[in-house]
């Protein structure tokens, strides 16, 4: 086994120097990304990081950066969306005799945090397997369990489809957008010609996909990018990643050719189900994105395959389209069948293994399900299991992919397949 999966922020480099993006306007960034906007009356947060136990704890030293450029007290923070490397750090940049801020966001972020109070196993697992690399959820990663409340400071003034306010002699329009989450919000200050994206950019090819997250709206992620670029900002300040200082040209360039990429696989997805809607996984292998050597468009945590089948989760049903998977037999009793017409799971983990020498990964990774299936205590299957279910990890280049696969090898060596 790997002694360590491959973790976002070291992998995806979400971690930036500060930088003073324009007057009175900076930029922190520690896995996630916070901009303060001084003012008359104060400051002006756009998110404020993350602040999840001992391990993922960045919010306090992204505050003590901003108090390195102003001692102003935060008059309103701006929640852009729910997920926990975004909304939990607000305390920390409170001054200590300050009256309480005011927090915006979108009104669908109420029905997130009862979502997640609701479901905070599965979030645990699917966060242990997508960050972690691991089956294992551990109090490194989750101790005090922030991550999957209601933030200590919650909003408490929402919008539906948007709002403009005034705070000191500066303007923030904020946006309402569907993308990687239904109550997705962006900002714009004129004054200041910045834009701040929130997720709707994140330096490298939008996260439209994940395969064990809720239904993201790569569509209207493409609508809510051209609309920024409307603006015609000369900053841009992303969720993640490096921000865009005094680039209008950069900045056209990385909205309208990430609005290129998300349009291009929605309308090559759509007419291939248009097309008889074959199944699920021919659609999947068909649909090409645009060619681009655009770093902001590197696969390097979500990839083009994964929003494929998000756009066919959105415009379809949840069947497959194979006649089997309509009913399906349980899984352990199709692999004992399988494998035995084969001669038994160790021939076909075996065969999984002699797979690998021409590098069919996919193949050998449907073989070798297949014989843990069949005989998950095996100690020749298990090896074989955790042998190509590593050389699957090291072989893919999204963090999603990557850390997926060495879950499985994970669940592997435990004697129990991916389930």
């Amino acid at each position: 086994m790997k002694d360590e999966a491959k973790k976002s922020h070291e992998m995806l480099g979400w971690s930036n120097d500060p930088v003073e993006v324009t007057d009175g306007t900076y930029f922190m960034s520690n896995i996630s990304n916070v901009i303060a906007f001084e003012t008359n009356d104060g400051l002006v947060l756009i998110d404020s990081g993350m602040s999840s136990g001992s391990r993922f704890n960045p919010a306090p030293d992204m505050a003590s950066t901003l108090r390195e450029f102003t001692d102003k007290p935060v008059h309103t923070a701006i929640y852009t969306h729910g997920h926990i490397d975004h909304i939990h750090g607000l305390k920390h940049f409170l001054k200590e005799d300050q009256s309480q801020p005011r927090v915006i966001a979108h009104e669908n972020i109420l029905d997130r945090f009862k979502r997640y109070e609701r479901t905070v196993g599965l979030k645990e697992a699917c966060s242990a397997r997508q960050i972690g690399g691991t089956n294992e959820v551990t109090e490194e990663v989750f101790d005090e369990q922030t991550s999957y409340r209601t933030p200590d400071i919650p909003p408490d003034t929402l919008h539906e489809e948007g709002i403009s306010i005034g705070v000191g002699e500066a303007t923030f329009q904020i946006y309402h957008a569907r993308g990687e989450t239904n109550e997705h919000s962006w900002v714009y200050c004129p004054e200041r010609e910045v834009i701040c994206s929130s997720d709707l950019i994140i330096n490298q090819a939008p996260n439209a996909g994940n395969p064990q997250k809720v239904q993201r709206y790569p569509k209207e992620w493409a609508m809510a990018l051209k609309e920024m670029a409307a603006k015609d900002p000369r900053h841009l300040c992303p969720g993640h990643g490096s921000v865009f200082v005094d680039s209008p040209n950069e900045i056209q360039n990385v909205l309208l050719e990430t609005a290129k990429y998300l349009d291009s696989i929605v309308e090559q997805t759509i007419d291939l189900l248009n097309d008889g809607a074959p199944p699920h996984v021919d659609i999947v292998q068909q649909v090409e994105p645009p060619e681009t050597d655009a770093p902001w468009l590197e696969e390097k945590y979500d990839e083009a395959e994964f929003i494929v089948r998000n756009v066919i989760r959105m415009y379809s049903g949840w069947w497959s389209g194979r006649p089997s998977e309509l009913k399906p037999s349980a899984r352990d009793e199709l692999a004992t069948e399988i494998t035995s017409l084969a001669g038994g799971p160790v021939e076909v983990a075996e065969r999984a293994l002699s797979l690998l020498d021409n590098e069919e990964f996919r193949l050998a990774t449907h073989l070798v399900d297949y014989a843990l299936e069949a005989a998950p205590e095996n100690d020749r299957v298990q090896s074989a299991a955790i042998t190509i279910y590593e050389a699957r990890a090291d072989f893919e280049d999204s963090l999603m992919a990557t850390n997926l696969f060495l879950s499985a090898a994970d669940y592997a060596a435990d004697g129990r397949a991916f389930h």
